[in-house]
């Protein structure tokens, strides 16, 4: 339900002819404009470098200053571009505030949940004992469990979900009349996204609050936004209301956008076992006293039964928690586990280190932030070469192997030489599947390799695995809490919850007749 705008009413913010040119003159933003109102949410949606962060920036006074900026950003009739640094210290938080990306990175990991809610209080001149209180009320008004307990603890004492909260709960401290959501869910499962913009809608709904959500899911601003502006290469493509945008898109590149079909699975093959599981369960131990004795045990993943073909897919779906990597981190034989993981006949789990380092290049794994898993000193060559080290080959046929690998997942041999700060999202994410690929492994295991891109490179990586999966005849097994892409991709899904399996089908099987409430809610939470 989406709030219709009093549009008599003077706007809290607007940005006109707002553009930003970097020192070689270059456009990063051109011409933007933005109208918002008390109460209104307005999306910026777009792909990635198409200038919905940096305008979000700009609002708030953070460009770097080598940037070349002109326009106006009026902000209750007060030009924002024009403002001292003390008036944009005082805008921070108390009118404008920002939720950013990822929160374990936002957040300080010195300091706990108390102080990094509460410092902004303090500044105020609030006592000790009434920043507790206050940052105790916002924790509850976040919807955070056990809110007198989480003050103590530090970010990576938290859950995902718990992080986002508390960080919504930061940039709430003061009040502001404009809350800027930039891809607040990115990093959560579907259950965990629909509940944390439920979270911000009711919050915005009770303060009336302005909100700008930046994202590229267009599924969850179909749900929450009123006023969609589409950016493209720093240029607006189209402005309009949410129904407007969805119901008839007035540019191909919107229309591009807005379509999630993302193609079909390969059919099912008819062909040999490649892995099986065998009562494989994970326990991490808890430990005590000064001589660190082993007390209880976690249960991350419950023994489970699991078959996987040369050439088939299987999606491992299920919320933050559920043990999806767990799982995949114990294939991988990352951690430990109990049980057997049987791979072309051998039992990984009875393989000492050596015995295991030459059946590595069977299996590789791929994680979700190429941005950490890739050493920012290699340039692209090196970290391809990386793994071919353990085998002598000579220096010619290592670079035919590195430029095989750049050309399997469809990026140009000249790409050796750059660094990942160099390469977008959906490039990095491609040189960490060549990484992968250039071993030449009968089993990727793939940790949610799409989430942190924007729709149009998410189709592109899909079309590449499946290109991939049906020339090298490769098996994958593919997390995921984005079940449109687990559906383009896999032939089977198994889905986990609380540590359990609750389910394993086909896939098709799976979405038309699901057997459980839980994956209907997944499924449900999935779809626009």
């Amino acid at each position: 339900m989406h709030l219709t705008q009093d549009v008599t009413k003077s706007p809290i913010l607007q940005i006109e002819h707002l553009s930003i040119l970097n020192s070689q003159q270059q456009p990063l933003l051109q011409d933007f404009h933005l109208t918002l109102h008390a109460g209104q949410t307005v999306a910026l949606v777009g792909e990635s470098g198409s200038g919905k962060s940096i305008s979000s920036l700009a609002i708030l006074g953070l460009l770097p200053h080598h940037l070349q900026v002109t326009g106006q950003i009026q902000l209750h009739g007060q030009n924002v571009l024009q403002m001292s640094q003390i008036q944009l210290r005082a805008l921070r938080g108390h009118q404008v505030a920002m939720i950013f990306q990822e929160p374990m990175t936002a957040l300080n990991p010195l300091h706990r949940v108390e102080k990094l809610i509460g410092e902004s209080l303090l500044l105020q001149g609030l006592s000790k004992q009434q920043v507790r209180q206050r940052v105790i009320e916002l924790l509850v008004d976040v919807g955070m469990p056990e809110p007198k307990q989480k003050l103590k603890r530090y970010p990576h004492e938290l859950s995902g979900g718990q992080r986002q909260r508390v960080m919504i709960a930061m940039a709430l401290a003061l009040e502001p009349e404009i809350l800027i959501a930039d891809e607040p869910t990115t990093a959560l499962d579907v259950l965990l996204q629909a509940q944390v913009l439920q979270l911000l809608k009711q919050l915005q709904s009770k303060r009336q609050m302005a909100m700008i959500l930046i994202s590229h899911d267009l599924g969850l601003v179909r749900r929450y936004a009123d006023d969609i502006v589409v950016l493209n290469q720093g240029k607006i493509e189209e402005t309009g209301s949410v129904q407007q945008i969805f119901e008839s898109p007035q540019t191909a590149y919107t229309r591009e956008l807005l379509d999630h079909d993302f193609g079909q699975a390969l059919l099912a093959p008819n062909s040999s076992l490649l892995l099986e599981l065998k009562q494989l369960g994970v326990r991490f131990p808890i430990k005590q006293g000064l001589l660190n004795r082993i007390k209880d045990y976690v249960v991350a993943v419950e023994p489970l039964d699991l078959s996987l073909a040369e050439g088939e897919s299987i999606g491992i779906v299920g919320e933050s928690g559920s043990g999806k990597t767990s799982l995949a981190l114990a294939i991988a034989r990352l951690v430990a586990s109990d049980g057997e993981i049987v791979l072309l006949g051998q039992d990984l789990n009875r393989c000492n280190e050596s015995l295991l380092r030459p059946l590595r290049r069977n299996f590789q794994m791929v994680f979700q932030d190429p941005y950490s898993s890739l050493n920012p000193r290699m340039n692209v060559a090196q970290l391809i070469a990386e793994g071919l080290s353990v085998f002598n080959m000579s220096e010619i046929d290592m670079q035919q192997r590195i430029e095989q690998a750049l050309q399997q997942v469809e990026l140009p041999v000249s790409f050796k030489l750059r660094y990942p700060h160099q390469l977008s999202g959906g490039q990095r994410q491609r040189v960490a599947l060549a990484r992968a690929l250039v071993l030449q492994p009968k089993l990727l295991i793939l940790d949610e390799p799409t989430s942190a891109l924007d729709r149009t490179t998410q189709k592109a990586i899909v079309k590449l695995l499946r290109d991939v999966q049906h020339k090298l005849q490769m098996s994958y097994l593919f997390i995921s809490h984005d079940l449109q892409v687990v559906r383009a991709l896999c032939q089977q899904v198994l889905v986990l919850h609380h540590a359990k399996v609750v389910e394993l089908q086909p896939t098709e099987q799976l979405f038309s007749q699901p057997q459980t409430e839980y994956t209907r809610q997944l499924i449900q939470a999935s779809e626009y």
